[in-house]
């Protein structure tokens, strides 16, 4: 007998329902969210699924690749489509919701999103911690900059030397002090741990050949190629480099309808933090880089018809577009001729 299994998962509960190919129901139940006790329920209830299903979360990935390496095969889907179909029903329930996620895998209704490995995982941890400690320091030094401000003291824009500025500002108001003081060994310290992490992401990029490549491309640092090489996990499983671009979130959203058809802003879809690394490069090589390129002059002539941060969007695509294509090849990011150069 052909079985479907959907689970809902939770914290500490995964809810199961077991479907036949007519769509009835075989077996319904709850087990610990755990890859050993889910695999030890399917061998009870569904011992030959031909799919299971699950949604994008938390725990997703970590028991989707438990589940297939005891040889059981599993699907996880975005959570944005599995809603859209959730959402129709008129009770919400966790019974419910495995159900029709046990529809879902026994239609094969929804596109199943890329799993990736333990080592992307744990590099996009390191990210994303540091990415959290930048915006902490940010948000203090703001705080700062605006408990201040309602004093009449104010402070040049940014951080580098802001801590110096305060306390010599406090000399002159020492009863603000025992408030502002606080704030600031908080905001030393999370420099110190973003300068720890930032050495980390340096070791580890320096360590890792497909970021060493990336690195040669201008305006990306070990950061951006780390999150990169983290996010696109095995460049094999795009098709055309073209889709890197969409994939990230980064072409424009289209709306047609009848006799309306035009083109959004773009999608935002995918990880944002690497969209937004990818920003940060395209307007370092379109403002930094001195040394002439075919892409910086296609970026130039885009900001004339339009505006800067379209260009630096627009770039940023085709530098993801051209990274992915340095991991396909491992060739190194090309610069022109100095004749070619002169030309342009």
């Amino acid at each position: 007998m052909t079985e479907y299994v959907g689970f809902d998962v939770s914290k500490e509960e995964t809810t199961f329902c077991v479907k036949d190919e007519e769509g009835r129901v075989l077996a319904r139940g709850k087990a610990a969210s755990d890859p050993e006790a889910l695999y030890a329920a399917l061998k009870v209830h569904a011992p030959c699924p031909r799919r299971i299903v699950l949604e994008t979360g938390t725990m997703s990935a970590w028991l989707a690749r438990g589940l297939r390496r005891r040889g059981m095969p599993v699907e996880v889907i975005d959570a944005r489509q599995a809603h859209a179909v959730m959402k129709l029903q008129h009770n919400k329930t966790d019974a419910n919701d495995a159900a029709l996620l046990a529809e879902i895998a026994r239609s094969g209704f929804c596109r199943p999103v890329a799993i990736g490995s333990e080592t992307s995982q744990e590099r996009r941890m390191l990210l994303k911690a540091r990415t959290h400690l930048v915006r902490q320091h940010r948000d203090t030094a703001n705080v700062i900059r605006g408990l201040l401000g309602s004093f009449g003291i104010r402070f040049p824009k940014g951080t580098g030397r802001l801590a110096t500025r305060v306390r010599l500002a406090l000399c002159e108001r020492p009863e603000l002090a025992e408030v502002i003081e606080p704030l600031l060994s908080s905001m030393e310290a999370l420099k110190r741990e973003i300068a720890r992490l930032d050495k980390i992401v340096a070791a580890r990029a320096k360590a890792d050949a497909s970021c060493r490549l990336l690195m040669s491309v201008p305006g990306v640092g070990a950061v951006t190629a780390l999150a990169f090489v983290a996010t696109i996990d095995d460049p094999g499983r795009f098709g055309n480099s073209r889709t890197v671009g969409a994939y990230l979130g980064l072409t424009s959203r289209r709306h047609q309808s009848g006799e309306v058809d035009y083109a959004g802003r773009i999608s935002k879809r995918g990880d944002g933090m690497v969209r937004t690394l990818l920003y940060e490069a395209a307007n370092s090589l379109l403002t930094r880089v001195r040394r002439a390129h075919p892409l910086k002059d296609w970026a130039r002539r885009i900001r004339k018809r339009s505006c800067h941060k379209k260009a630096c969007v627009a770039l940023a695509r085709k530098l993801a577009v051209i990274m992915h294509r340095m991991l396909m090849t491992g060739e190194m990011f090309r610069w022109p001729s100095e004749k070619e150069g002169a030309k342009a």
